[in-house]
């Protein structure tokens, strides 16, 4: 379920109300959730998200991304949910992928190297091939 980019950050398909206290036992001290409400039917809402997150002591941001793809704003909201965390940040959304896409856009925002950003991703299985030319562009804007 969960796939570790590195030791800040995991990523993981939709969670469950359920699945948090073992993510807060696990060392998360943040959840960000990447996936807008309604998506999918049967998907849990993110306020029910929340709620159990601060219930197990996890901070809780939602930054959702549709398939309208990426804006600055939401790499801004990760990159501050990430800075905040105090610690390891589980991200999720439908499969995880725009979870992995979008730290990887916050970390080229923060000035971290796109090849390191690309290898970290390759090898929790996520390829991000297609987000290279938009990660070399928030790269030479930040």
């Amino acid at each position: 379920m969960l796939r570790i980019i590195d030791e800040t950050i995991a990523v993981a398909p939709q969670i469950r109300p359920e699945d948090l206290p073992a993510i807060a036992a696990a060392g998360y001290k943040a959840v960000v959730n990447n996936r807008p409400d309604g998506e999918e039917p049967g998907q849990p809402d993110g306020e029910s998200i929340r709620a159990a997150a601060e219930a197990a002591g996890l901070r809780y941001t939602a930054i959702p991304v549709t398939h309208a793809g990426f804006s600055l704003p939401q790499v801004e909201a990760m990159s501050a949910a990430l800075a905040e965390a105090g610690g390891p940040v589980l991200a999720y959304c439908r499969s995880g992928t725009r979870s992995c896409n979008l730290w990887a856009l916050a970390g080229a925002a923060r000035g971290d190297d796109a090849d390191s950003l690309t290898a970290k991703s390759a090898a929790a299985g996520y390829d991000l091939t297609n987000l290279r030319p938009l990660l070399d562009a928030v790269a030479r804007r930040g």
